[in-house]
């Protein structure tokens, strides 16, 4: 039985894991909206199809609920959120012991607050229409601590902010599924191993060491796991933290 057609707006949906789940679920036959903060025209130019762009800020809660407000004159129902988005500050990715406080606490804003600030308007919206479905994008770095080894003779780092933002959205995705529940909305996160992003060899080799097959992956990778959780398959899975990293956390 063929599911009816899936409204789907993707937050971050420019970015590098973003723009790869806004096209497979347009492949899918999917309505997709796109809340990002960069400019429409540079949207265009990666030549990525969506059905309605909204240039927004999650860390503005009038930026993103005009885009809510915005999105919903557009469509009838919006059955899920996917939270791609990866706030930070301009002094993110320093060593443990290099980083301020203030440079922390910054960064902690914007990502944590980021992702309350969508997970709490969407709520409200689902709340609404009653129903919904949320989607986090966390990390293996939220569940595990780094390999620090794989870092060594590069110039890469494994930044304290990111652990810390990355377990929290875990933690807060299982908080609002179990504060939901009875609610006919339904929370689930998903943590991804390494990205390929023009990483040195030497890294790649060490971190592909700590796997059990392929190493870092492509976002193409976790396209079937979005995709399942967007559908009605997994429509008694709640509150759960899905990882997939090539084996990298056994």
């Amino acid at each position: 039985m063929t599911e009816d057609k899936k409204t789907v707006a993707i937050i971050g949906g420019a970015g590098l894991l973003g723009s790869t789940f806004v096209k497979k679920c347009k492949d899918e036959n999917m309505s997709v909206c796109v809340l990002d903060l960069c400019d429409e025209n540079i949207w265009e130019k990666r030549n990525i199809i969506c059905d309605l762009f909204l240039k927004t800020d999650i860390n503005s809660s009038k930026s993103l609920n005009n885009a809510i407000k915005h999105m919903f004159d557009q469509v009838d129902n919006i059955d899920c959120v996917v939270n791609a988005s990866y706030p930070r500050n301009k002094f993110y990715g320093k060593s443990f012991l290099d980083v301020n406080l203030e440079d922390f606490n910054e960064h902690i804003k914007l990502h944590i607050g980021g992702y309350f600030n969508v997970m709490q308007s969407f709520s409200k919206l689902f709340l609404e229409q009653g129903h919904g479905n949320i989607i986090n994008i966390s990390s293996i770095q939220g569940v595990m601590s780094p390999k620090f080894e794989h870092y060594e003779n590069t110039d890469m780092v494994s930044p304290i902010e990111y652990t810390a933002a990355k377990s929290a959205i875990i933690s807060m995705s299982k908080y609002l599924a179990k504060f939901m529940a009875k609610k006919n909305i339904r929370v689930n996160c998903i943590s991804p191993g390494g990205i390929l992003d023009n990483q040195p060899e030497i890294f790649l080799k060490h971190y592909k060491e700590s796997c059990s097959s392929k190493g870092m992956l492509d976002a193409d990778d976790l396209s079937g796991v979005v995709l399942f959780l967007i559908s009605d398959q997994s429509k008694y899975l709640n509150g759960q933290n899905i990882i997939v990293d090539a084996g990298w956390c056994l």
